[in-house]
């Protein structure tokens, strides 16, 4: 065995150009593979990291009627009993209560439907990052009176700026219209344009008595420790309310979490399927060439299958050379674009239609390096087979005569 082994690694060696090709072709694969994945998870985990952050939470409560109509006279029901739970729930980072009212927005410029959020600026700011988002004025706090953040992109449709009037308009719990004036703080711009344009936050103080809901709550939003946190928390919190978590409230964005892992093994597949190609015509020409070689090896009676193994270890050697190479090239760019990020600004427009941003850092689970490189290792040996047999089947007396 010792002497096959020696014989295959010289054989690799003996052309170093065709190796050096296979062992390239190789690193690019596994790099290509691995990078894209990154770069897709960390899309994927800058869409629900921007979406928990900004307006959905770890969990919500509502009265069950309340997300099928949106009927302002569907409120919790028992919410001070639902506060003493959530105080003591030791896994609860913050929650947040809030009035939700669906009405228009109207400057002399134009008027646009929006989702009106009657909040408290304090617990909003431990829940979500709207404050932290601002790219013109203060988060509720400096005008005394029917102050409104609303998002940039809606700003730009009203032509309003900071201390514009925003005249708002809904129902209140009676049905009656109201319209009453606001006057904008600040001006906020996350990565989901969607969000910017369809949402205003103002103070619950100001909007509940004109709705007539004081002392009640459409909504809770429950910020967890961490997102492993939102299965335990949500089964200990005991309500008639709706309690639902992140992946309920957005189906798309759950789906979309548990199918990556998925994804990543079907794309892999497929690069390293294109690889297979690549490396069994390169195997092909190599026993093609040595065919008066292996001919002679045969003759003076060389095994069938030791010759079959030396094959199958030349590819070995040049995939076991190329997979760690491969990784590690992996492993630098994706720390390195992890931390710096890669500047998508080009197509920034229409990252953020999707509520992602225009700077994404590249994330991959340790786990996923070492299953891809025993993938390729694995196809590496599969396409080996069939130069292998090819070799194995060659007539000696013929072989030998080759030139």
């Amino acid at each position: 065995m010792k002497t096959l082994l020696r014989i295959a690694w010289r054989n690799v060696w003996r052309n170093k150009l065709r190796s050096g090709i296979v062992i390239v072709s190789i690193v690019l694969g596994i790099w290509s593979g691995l990078f894209i994945m990154a770069m897709t998870a960390g899309l994927n985990e800058q869409r629900l990291k921007s979406s928990i952050d900004t307006f959905l939470s770890h969990i919500q409560i509502h009265n069950a009627g309340f997300l099928e109509n949106f009927d302002k006279k569907d409120t919790i029901a028992g919410s001070k009993t639902l506060f003493r739970q959530m105080d003591t729930m030791a896994q609860v980072t913050a929650y947040s209560k809030r009035l939700v009212l669906q009405g228009m927005a109207s400057t002399a410029h134009g008027n646009y439907g929006v989702k009106i959020m009657g909040v408290f600026p304090q617990e909003e700011k431990n829940v979500t990052d709207i404050s932290k988002r601002l790219v013109q004025g203060t988060y509720l706090h400096q005008l005394k009176r029917n102050p409104i953040v609303i998002g940039e992109k809606l700003a730009s449709k009203l032509g309003a700026k900071v201390n514009s009037k925003v005249v708002l308009n809904f129902q209140d719990s009676s049905n009656n219209t109201i319209a009453t004036s606001f006057r904008i703080e600040g001006i906020f711009k996350t990565v989901n344009s969607s969000f910017d344009e369809g949402n205003v936050f103002v103070k619950y103080e100001d909007l509940a008595p004109l709705v007539g809901l004081s002392g009640n709550y459409h909504e809770i939003a429950i910020l967890c420790d961490n997102i492993n946190e939102t299965v335990p928390v949500k089964n200990q919190i005991t309500t008639n309310n709706l309690v639902e978590s992140w992946d309920e409230l957005a189906p798309e964005l759950g789906y979309a979490q548990k199918t990556m892992s998925n994804f990543i093994y079907i794309f892999m597949g497929i690069i390293l399927l294109a690889l297979t190609f690549g490396i069994v015509n390169t195997m092909l020409m190599a026993v093609l060439e040595r065919k008066r070689e292996i001919g002679m090896l045969l003759s003076v009676g060389m095994d069938r299958r030791k010759v079959f193994a030396m094959i199958i270890l030349e590819t070995l050697f040049l995939a076991l050379i190329a997979a760690p190479l491969g990784v590690i090239l992996s492993l630098w760019t994706i720390a390195y674009f992890g931390t710096h990020g890669i500047d998508l600004s080009a197509v920034g427009k229409g990252l953020e239609s999707f509520g992602m941003g225009s700077r994404v850092h590249t994330k991959l689970p340790s786990v996923l390096y070492l299953n891809i490189t025993l993938m390729t290792l694995a196809v590496t040996l599969i396409a080996a087979v069939v130069p292998a047999r090819r070799a194995v089947k060659l007539n000696p007396a013929e072989a030998v005569k080759a030139i």
